[in-house]
């Protein structure tokens, strides 16, 4: 029976919970944000599932590129000096923050149009157990595919490992 709108391969529901991450034994962790502010509960999540299995934390973080000019990278749209500044000193609050966990930390900061494909990426290629993110609220799926905070979400969606999504207070 074909089902529309469902994904084939596996990849769990937006709606689907990941596993309890006490449960979970991993080599390494990937704490991610899409150009916000990495909120403690994150970190401390993130720092609980690496502590636990021993694994190590990559803290990754995206430098949002608003778009191109007739198909082509415009210079104008990228992230400039200040922006990549911005990134850097929030990842390196997070690995000082996990380094102060006990866990082994690095950082990596990254400019990119599609924050969820690129983190799954980076999740797949450092084989990651797990991805921990902070996140606003879920809205529709029409709309929030649309809005750039709900990338979350969507690394949710297409994500074949457990995605914990730390809601923002």
């Amino acid at each position: 029976m074909l089902q529309l709108g469902r994904r084939g391969g596996g990849a769990p529901g937006a709606s689907e919970e990941p596993p309890d991450p006490d449960s979970l034994e991993v080599e390494a962790v990937l704490l991610a944000s899409e150009d916000r502010d990495f909120s403690p509960e994150a970190i401390a999540l993130a720092g609980k599932i690496a502590s636990r299995s021993n694994a190590r934390v990559r803290v990754m973080i995206i430098a949002r590129i608003w778009g191109t000019s007739f198909g082509f990278p415009n210079p104008g749209l990228m992230p400039n000096h200040r922006e990549w500044e911005e990134q850097r000193k929030k990842a390196e609050f997070a690995v000082r923050a996990l380094k102060a966990w006990g866990v082994d930390a690095d950082a990596h900061v990254l400019g990119t149009r599609n924050a969820a494909k690129k983190i799954i990426e980076e999740a797949n290629l450092l084989g990651c157990g797990a991805i921990v993110m902070t996140a606003d609220e879920p809205r529709s799926r029409l709309l929030g595919n649309m809005i750039w905070s709900q990338e979350p979400q969507r690394v949710r969606r297409r994500a074949n490992i457990p995605v914990y999504l730390v809601n923002e207070s």
